[in-house]
Order: structure tokens, then C-alpha cells, then sequence
């Protein structure tokens, strides 16, 4: 869409408020708002942000950013009133100078997908995402009382849930955001809503615009949505399943041809299991992550599998169209933009070095696990060359002096910080 596209857009729907929203580097959705005659100038030369105060920022040049906004991401929020409507552009960061502003997360993904046109591939990314619907008590906090006792892919009445999954799906479709399918998860009061592939950075701007969404249609039924990794310490955790696919030449590469895996694709699998638990950090952020992947069941296996079992990556249908490499073990805290960017590199070093793939054969009760704590996800992540050479200048260091404080506050009072999160996540 051209920049005189969204002020035709803006002016023909009764537009009188436009949110320019960006992600920090942690993934947290962050904005301002304007009128509809500074989006022109906004359209043409960003709005100035004080960048200190934003993690991540610090760095820019004099403490200022300027957000430009994408014209591609225009869309009306349908859960604001239809009289006087709000829409929201997501937003560049980018330096006074005219730069893109090297932490910028969504700038990163989209070096990485450069990265793999360079290469002659293309990359699509789609995400199947869990959360918890939760009652609120007397005062309208969350409690930590599901919101029906449904389990996978249960209907009405047990299924108290499918009103609200219905207008979540309804209200992204407004959004100009089309998901493959929604059900009632295995959890009491969890759900899951799948995304078809797309472009990675669009496939991690849907994902933003998806957690936004659940909250702000969750809020108007009175319930309270959380995509805490484990909020429920018997039940089952939330996922991020990402689901990738290479193509070369329009060619699923993970497609069997005459049963066999292309030897790319191996490649690009073994690139991303080496280097898996090197960025678990950074797919599972938290240390409610920790306890979603210490659990029984849990994905937590560094193999892979055609099959559903405790490996953490696979490969679904590869006979059919919906052919990929599946990644079961993030979960929907962390910041996409940067989680995405990880793994396509990942596959992209693999590919590169013509990595070896570990054979089918190897049990998963017999493969090394991913990393059980925070403690030993940080030391990894802080002693990998490949995550500061992927990661920009001061982004490493942030997200570690992060976990420490996490783990900090978890171990001096873990309930405080449930809560907190519960709220936050």
C-alpha cells in the first residue's frame, strides 16, 4: 500500500485516531498516537520518540528514534468504536540520521529473510499459538480458575470457550488477518488459534497484532487471557509451535520426494538443532518458560521425529502440501521477530556448512534436552558466538541482564512474580 493509499483509507472510513505501534526488544507491543493530520508528515518523515526509556533503545543516537511507519500494516481496530475508528500502523525504528536503528527486532528479521534470498531460498514462517482464558475475581484481577473445563478440541457446553475464540478469529479477519483454523487445547480454558505460512516479517507482525487482539476481545467478555508458558502448575503448558518451510525455485524442500528428504533440508534441520540450545533463552524468556519445558511431556528432546513425541522439532504431513520443519519447544513470550530471525539463521549456517543431520532412528528417550532452567539457558546463550554475531551490538547483554533480574525476583519471592506476569503475559 502506497503512503497515499492510507490517508485515501484514512479519510473514506471516519479514521480519527491512528496508533503507530512498535515492539521493544523483548517483543512487548509499545505506541503513540495522532491525529489524522500528522499522519502525512508521519507518512514522510516518522514522529520522534524518546528512546531512553524504551529496552533496548538506550543506545540511540542522543536518546531519540523516529518511528516510520509501514503503510503495508495498516488496519482498523475492530474492537474500538466504529464511530470515529482507531487504526494502527506498525512502525520502523529508525535514527534521526535517516538509519535503520541497528536493535530494531523487526529490522533483524528482515535482514535474516534477505539473508535467505541471498542464499536462493524463500522462507515461510506460521505459528500455532496456546493460551489460557481465566476467570477474574470480585475486583477484576485473574484468578487462577480456568474458564471452563473443556479439554482438545471439545465442543459447547463443554466448550465454553467458542464465542470467544469465534470473535477473536472474526475481529483478525478484520485485521485483514485470515487464521488456518481455532480450537478448544487439551488445558481447561485453553485454546489454540493456528496461522498460515507467510513472509516472516509479516508472519511475526500477524503474531503481534494476534496477542493484541485476544487480550482486547478477551477483556470485553470479562475474562482474562494469558500466554504465561505454564500458569497452571498441573495442567498443561502454553506452545509457540513455529512451523517453517524453504523453498527453492517454488519447491518445498520439506516435502518427501521418493521418500527421501532433500538434502537441504536435513541441512537446514541440523543447522537449527546445534544451535538450539544455544537460543533457547530467547524463544523461552521466562522462567515460567522452564517450567512448561521441565514438565512431563514436554518438547524438550534436541532430535527430530515424523512423529508427535517429546522431540523438539519434527516434520508433519511431509507427503502433502503443509510439509515443514516444526519447532515445538518456544513458547508465545518471546519476542518473534528476534526468535524467528534465530532460527532462520540457524538453518541458513546449516545449509551453508552442509550440516549432518543425526539419523530418524535416534529415540528421543535417548537425546540430549534442551535446557531445563534459566540459569543454564543463560549460561549458553552468553557463551555462543552465534548469538552475538546474529544478535546486534548491545542486544545480547540486555536480555541477559534480564534474565539475572528474572531470576532474582523468582528466587526472593516467586509468587509476586507469577503474579506480575500473569498480569503482564
Amino acid at each position: 500500500m502506497l503512503a497515499n493509499e492510507v490517508l485515501s483509507f484514512i479519510e473514506e472510513n471516519d479514521v480519527k485516531f491512528i496508533r503507530l505501534a512498535f515492539t521493544d526488544l523483548f517483543g512487548r507491543l509499545r505506541n503513540i498516537a495522532i491525529l489524522p493530520d500528522q499522519l502525512a508528515p508521519a507518512l514522510e518523515s516518522g514522529v520522534a520518540i524518546d528512546a531512553t526509556a524504551v529496552p533496548g533503545c538506550a543506545a540511540a543516537p542522543g536518546g531519540s528514534l523516529l518511528l516510520c511507519p509501514d503503510p503495508d500494516t495498516l488496519c482498523i481496530l475492530p474492537w474500538r468504536p466504529q464511530s470515529g475508528r482507531v487504526c494502527r500502523l506498525l512502525c520502523d525504528l529508525v535514527t534521526p540520521q535517516g538509519d535503520s536503528f541497528f536493535m530494531d527486532s523487526r529490522a533483524l528479521l528482515r535482514t535474516a529473510a534477505r539473508h535467505a534470498k541471498e542464499a536462493g531460498l524463500e522462507v515461510r514462517i506460521g505459528t500455532d499459538c496456546e493460551f489460557y482464558l481465566l476467570n477474574l475475581d470480585d475486583h477484576g484481577r485473574p484468578t487462577l480458575d480456568p474458564y471452563d473445563r473443556g479439554g482438545y478440541m471439545d465442543v459447547a457446553p463443554m466448550d465454553r470457550c467458542e464465542d470467544i475464540r469465534r470473535d477473536i478469529v472474526l475481529t483478525l479477519e478484520q485485521m485483514n488477518i485470515r487464521p488456518e483454523s481455532s480450537h478448544h487445547e487439551r488445558g481447561p480454558g485453553q485454546n489454540e488459534v493456528d496461522f498460515h505460512r507467510a513472509e516472516p516479517v509479516t508472519a511475526a507482525d500477524h503474531y503481534v497484532a494476534f496477542l493484541h487482539a485476544v487480550r482486547s476481545v478477551s477483556q470485553r467478555y470479562g475474562v482474562h487471557a494469558t500466554f504465561l508458558p505454564r500458569p497452571l502448575a498441573n495442567e498443561e503448558g502454553n506452545g509457540l509451535h513455529v512451523k517453517m518451510a524453504f523453498y527453492q525455485d517454488g519447491r518445498n524442500l520439506f516435502r518427501l520426494e521418493n521418500g527421501h528428504l532433500e538434502a537441504m533440508a536435513k541441512s537446514a534441520m541440523a543447522g537449527v538443532l546445534r544451535r538450539l540450545p544455544e537460543i533457547t533463552l530467547f524463544l523461552n524468556p521466562l522462567p515460567s518458560s522452564y517450567d512448561r519445558l521441565g514438565a512431563p511431556g514436554a518438547f524438550d528432546r534436541l532430535c527430530w521425529s515424523m512423529e508427535r513425541d517429546r522431540s523438539a522439532l519434527r516434520i508433519p504431513l511431509p507427503q502433502s502440501r503443509f510439509a515443514r520443519m516444526q519447532l515445538s519447544s518456544p513458547d508465545p513470550t518471546m519476542n518473534p521477530y528476534i526468535g524467528f530471525a534465530l532460527l532462520i539463521e540457524a538453518a541458513l549456517e546449516g545449509i551453508a556448512e552442509n550440516a549432518s543431520l543425526e539419523p530418524y532412528s535416534v529415540s528421543p528417550d535417548q537425546a540430549r534436552r534442551l535446557p531445563s532452567s534459566m540459569d543454564e539457558a543463560l549460561a549458553l546463550a552468553d557463551g555462543s558466538a552465534f548469538v552475538r554475531r546474529i544478535l546486534p551490538g548491545d542486544a545480547p547483554e540486555c536480555f541477559f541482564a534480564r534474565a539475572r533480574t528474572l531470576m532474582e525476583r523468582n528466587r526472593s519471592d516467586a509468587s509476586e512474580l507469577a503474579l506480575a506476569q500473569l498480569l503482564r503475559y
